[in-house]
């Protein structure tokens, strides 16, 4: 890889990459769809999640970044170390089939976007929006490529605008969020079930790990056993800042959405969201064309950077199961299988689009199989992370290790109540 340069000191964006790419791919348009379904449907008493996912977000995928720059292998890679091929190979293939839906369903949003906004061209704004993701993932190398995609992450704000928009009781929403008045009932279990797949997603765990691998390609740089101890430690605490704002960024975000949500569609009793596109309609008469248009260009921004992060976890997590030669700093003759893994994807999630399926039951569907797929990921990560073989003085502290496996507990209890509610919409 080269030998290690002299490191510059980076600026306050600068120390921000892997963590908050992560972060903000995690609201892409799907995403969006289930907070705001459950803003509309619940109100003020559904802020509580966002609140309490933070911790257990934030614990997952430090842990997914420091598997990657200490070992300097994606998740994928180490997970097959330490577990047998044939349910390393299982996992990937349902990461790559609930991605790939995912894939559809975000592009359809987009495409649904566009056309709210300008009045046509759904179909070919769709097909536009997949092949400027695909044409950036395949001829941009990374090192400007993850400028592009932190560039992106600006589009969420746009969801911190829709809410001076309109008018909010501060304090009625923050004593909601800290006690909410919570009835519980099939509904509520099989949304709160959503939210918590939705904030904590497998593809995000392969991402963030592969992306701390690729930082370390572009700068030359050693992974953190062959460091000096000294910048081994800046290079941790870079990873936890970058985590912390990331998730942070990610939970507020989805806050606001809620937030947005309850005070306008839920007070108005406009219940029945089921698209990211069908919130940002309902919107318009209710919060006014501002708040709509802000609510619509999020749809689009954020999608530009979920479907790039989905395709590209697939193509890691597929690549290094694989043995394969992977990485966006390659170019794609260099790297053909991981570049055919990120083509076929977005190739398929637009087939998904035109197919006859009902996109919002395989949405679904998506849902359900990254539950049920995130807990064993998320057990598998916890045990690479804590043995010496793989990661030598850098396990994971005490702290990591218990809310990484609180996470993994409320994942599994998570999947528990998804199949027990698993009527779908």
């Amino acid at each position: 890889m080269g030998e290690a340069g002299p490191r510059v000191p980076r600026s306050f964006f600068g120390r921000l990459g892997p963590g908050l790419i992560t972060g903000a791919a995690d609201d892409d348009p799907s995403g969006i769809a289930t907070y705001s379904q459950a803003g509309a449907q619940f109100g003020l008493n559904i802020l509580w999640t966002v609140a309490f996912t933070y911790p257990l977000m934030v614990a997952i995928q430090l842990i997914s970044a420091r598997i990657g720059r200490v070992t300097g292998a994606g998740l994928a890679a180490n997970l097959g170390r330490v577990f047998p091929p044939w349910a390393v190979g299982g996992l990937v293939g349902l990461l790559f089939l609930a991605n790939t839906i995912n894939i559809g369903a975000d592009l359809a949003a987009m495409g649904a976007a566009a056309q709210l906004t300008l009045g046509w061209g759904e179909t070919f704004f769709t097909v536009v929006f997949a092949v400027v993701s695909l044409g950036l993932q395949l001829f941009v190398p990374y090192h400007r490529y993850v400028r592009v995609l932190k560039w992106l992450t600006l589009a969420l704000f746009a969801y911190v605008g829709v809410v001076f928009t309109v008018h909010i009781d501060w304090l009625q929403v923050l004593v909601r969020t800290a006690v909410p008045h919570i009835q519980f009932s099939g509904e509520l279990v099989t949304l709160v079930v959503a939210v918590f797949g939705t904030t904590i997603s497998p593809y995000l765990f392969f991402w963030q790990s592969s992306e701390e691998v690729e930082d370390m390609a572009a700068g030359h740089e050693p992974d953190l056993r062959h460091e000096p101890a000294k910048t081994a430690r800046a290079e941790l605490a870079r990873m936890r800042w970058d985590t912390f704002v990331g998730m942070a960024v990610s939970n507020l975000i989805a806050f606001f959405i809620m937030l947005t949500t309850a005070v306008t569609l839920h007070a108005a009793g406009a219940t029945g969201i089921q698209t990211s596109a069908q919130a940002a309609e309902a919107l318009r008469p209710i919060a006014g064309p501002l708040a709509f248009v802000l609510f619509s260009l999020g749809i689009v921004g954020t999608g530009l950077l979920a479907v790039p992060v989905l395709a590209g976890s697939a193509a890691y997590a597929v690549a290094e199961t694989r043995g394969w030669t992977s990485g966006l700093e390659y170019k794609p003759g260099e790297a053909r299988g991981f570049y055919g893994v990120i083509v076929a994807g977005v190739v398929l999630g637009l087939g998904v689009i035109f197919s006859p399926l009902d996109p919002i039951k395989m949405l679904f569907w998506s849902a359900v199989i990254n539950g049920v797929i995130s807990a064993p990921i998320m057990a598998a990560m916890m045990v690479v992370a804590t043995r010496r073989h793989e990661m030598g003085v850098f396990v994971a502290t005490l702290g990591q290790r218990v809310f990484g496996w609180a996470a993994t507990a409320v994942m599994a209890i998570v999947v528990v109540a998804m199949l027990a509610f698993q009527g779908g919409p």
